[in-house]
């Protein structure tokens, strides 16, 4: 079963919202709304999915879908070994691609812990011959230069017992037919208070895999108030393809942009009041996989990154390290080409919002501070008619040279006219 079968099977479930979520409402704090202003405004992070799946270079799911048991699945950790993991050039490759923070599995649905977790001996410390912590040397140089880290987490385990009753995937896992799922739920509440009190400061907890037992009582709201007292500036999101809960403070959807559903995954998840992030792989893999090479072009990710911000969304690109702790050629190449094109643009993406013109066939429009940013990504003609401004357009120009840009009233809107040496591949702004 593939990830996006075992979700549609999963939508077949009643939703329903737990009954701690019925509670007071989440009223976030002073700290928190401001991380949401920054976050809003950072517009643009990495997103690193590793673990010890990266050993057989299949993707983080694997273990479901090559029906593993935890006999064989434990095979994996003791030729896990990445001597050549440098968190400092990680960090450096998310700067120079004009990334401001980083999105990294604390724990997969394999359940493997990528810290010391004193909760279970299952993690990278205690049961790989590398035997350290991956996770406190990447926040020490996020901290040191300037980028900020959240930690994905996954509500679903295929190696935990009392993850129980079972949910549409794993099943393959020779788990035995019973457990305590509250106690599972400690469990996990336990190994995220390591991660929010031993690792300095963390902007945000990004959950995965409710939709595994949708109708499950998750306790999310007993969870997000923890995470909320230990660090209230932290932002909780849930990749839960559901509409937002109370407690969360930023929405995402995954591998479509906001409102979308290409993927199945979006069906039940409208838009709500909150921050959006939208994520997306460079390849189709999230974990490293070898044979994957259906590589998404440098222009298609810098138009998805585009059209993310018109739509006032951020966007979350992901890597998958390989075992021994580089990132392939491709996904470098890819990243830097991204930063090149962000230092001349960066200013029409960073501290915006989307509009004010709905997104068209031709391109999207962002603003900030006075201005609007035109974003056309495909030209159909010598000259390209838009609607009409909010406010009087003072005049036009491009945000690469600075050169004008020939603009005349016409009837419900505006011409542009741009000569042909002066547009961008990937986007003229």
């Amino acid at each position: 079963m593939t990830r996006r079968d075992a979700i549609k099977t999963a939508a077949g479930a009643a939703s329903m919202i737990p009954a701690a979520l019925a509670a007071d409402a989440y009223k976030p704090s002073p700290a928190n709304l401001k991380a949401r202003e920054w976050f809003q405004e950072a517009r643009f992070g990495l997103f690193i999915h590793w673990g010890v799946y990266s050993v057989l270079g299949k993707g983080e799911w694997v273990m479901n879908n090559d029906k593993m048991t935890i006999d064989q699945y434990s095979k994996l950790p003791p030729q896990f070994n990445p001597v050549k993991y440098d968190p400092a050039a990680w960090v450096a490759l998310a700067k120079a691609a004009g990334q401001r923070y980083i999105t990294i599995t604390s724990k997969h649905h394999d359940g493997f812990a990528m810290w010391g977790t004193n909760q279970k001996q299952w993690n990278i410390v205690e049961s790989t011959p590398y035997a350290k912590d991956v996770l406190k040397p990447l926040a020490e140089e996020c901290r040191k230069q300037d980028i900020r880290l959240f930690f994905y987490h996954s509500h679903l385990d295929w190696t935990n017992a009392d993850y129980f009753p079972r949910g549409r995937t794993g099943l393959a896992s020779g788990r035995p037919e019973s457990g305590d799922f509250n106690r599972y739920l400690d469990f996990m509440d336990a190994q995220l208070k390591e991660l929010l009190t031993q690792y300095g400061d963390v902007a945000g907890i990004w959950f995965d895999g409710i939709w595994d037992k949708k109708g499950a009582e998750w306790r999310l709201r007993q969870t997000y108030d923890m995470i909320h007292s230990l660090q209230p500036h932290a932002l909780v999101g849930n990749n839960h393809h559901l509409a937002p809960f109370d407690g969360e403070d930023f929405q995402m959807f995954e591998k479509d942009l906001p409102g979308g559903n290409t993927t199945g995954f979006s069906g039940e998840s409208k838009i709500g009041h909150l921050p959006l992030e939208t994520c997306e792989t460079i390849n189709v893999a999230w974990g490293y996989n070898s044979t994957d090479k259906r590589f998404k072009s440098t222009k298609n990710l810098i138009q998805y990154l585009v059209k993310a911000a018109g739509m006032d969304s951020n966007f979350l690109l992901n890597i998958g390290p390989k075992p021994d702790g580089t990132i392939q050629d491709e996904f470098v190449t890819r990243l830097s080409e991204i930063g090149t094109w962000l230092k001349v643009n960066g200013a029409s993406i960073y501290g915006t919002h989307g509009g004010p013109i709905t997104p068209r066939p031709w391109g999207v429009t962002t603003q900030a501070k006075g201005k609007v940013y035109v974003h056309v990504l495909d030209w159909p003609d010598a000259a390209l008619a838009i609607p009409r401004m909010p406010v009087p357009v003072k005049k036009a120009s491009l945000l690469a040279s600075g050169k004008p840009v020939a603009i005349r009233d016409i009837d419900q809107g505006h011409l542009l006219s741009i000569p042909a040496d002066g547009r961008d591949p990937n986007d003229t702004v």
